[in-house]
């Protein structure tokens, strides 16, 4: 079977992880009213080698930890487990060019979500091409979406999607302001910056 490469999003220190399983594995045994000598004879390991194991002292491994947690009648995963990850996004909200973009998801997502905010604009600015595919959601306002030459008026409470490979342009109309959720594959996530 082969093995996909993790993303930054979804790699953490295994040290941090290790160092969490003794104080859990103490807490197991705790919970079950065993002394370290009960949960060390029903593992088949030596007392000296289970009281390491809970203070971090002892490099944890497989073949120590599997009658562990066969006894102890838990997962490895129970064990060895990340502490949950605060899944807030605290990412800055940019302005650029007549747009307001707060981020709506971790920086290192394979997909990237936005909220934008539009100005008014008289004029679709240039059209962009770049490789992925874009969808959005509008919020309020009216979008005017410029696609492979044909403007499309786009209100609140539609939505559109297409590919970025196509020439396109994004802006609110002349009407007024308009917001829109935009999420972006992985490798269409630049964010419309028109002009320099």
């Amino acid at each position: 079977m082969r093995q996909l490469p993790l993303q930054k999003w979804q790699t953490r220190p295994m040290t941090t992880d290790l160092t969490r399983m003794g104080p859990r594995l103490r807490a197991a045994r705790q919970q079950r009213g065993w002394t370290l000598a009960d949960l060390a004879q029903k593992a088949g390991m030596s007392i000296s080698t289970l009281s390491r194991l809970e203070a971090g002292r002892r490099q944890a491994s497989l073949e120590l930890l599997l009658p562990l947690v066969s006894v102890l009648d838990l997962r490895l995963d129970d064990l060895v487990r990340g502490e949950p990850v605060d899944p807030r996004v605290r990412r800055a909200t940019e302005r650029r060019h007549g747009m307001v973009v707060a981020p709506l998801t971790l920086e290192h997502s394979p997909v990237q979500t936005y909220k934008i905010r539009y100005a008014a604009a008289s004029a679709a600015p240039a059209p962009k091409v770049h490789d992925g595919v874009e969808w959005f959601y509008v919020l309020s306002g009216t979008i005017r979406l410029l696609l492979d030459g044909e403007e499309h008026r786009i209100g609140a409470g539609e939505a559109a999607e297409f590919d970025t490979g196509l020439p396109h342009s994004i802006s609110a109309t002349e009407d007024g302001f308009a917001e829109v959720v935009s999420i972006f594959s992985a490798s269409g996530e630049r964010i419309h910056v028109h002009g320099s």
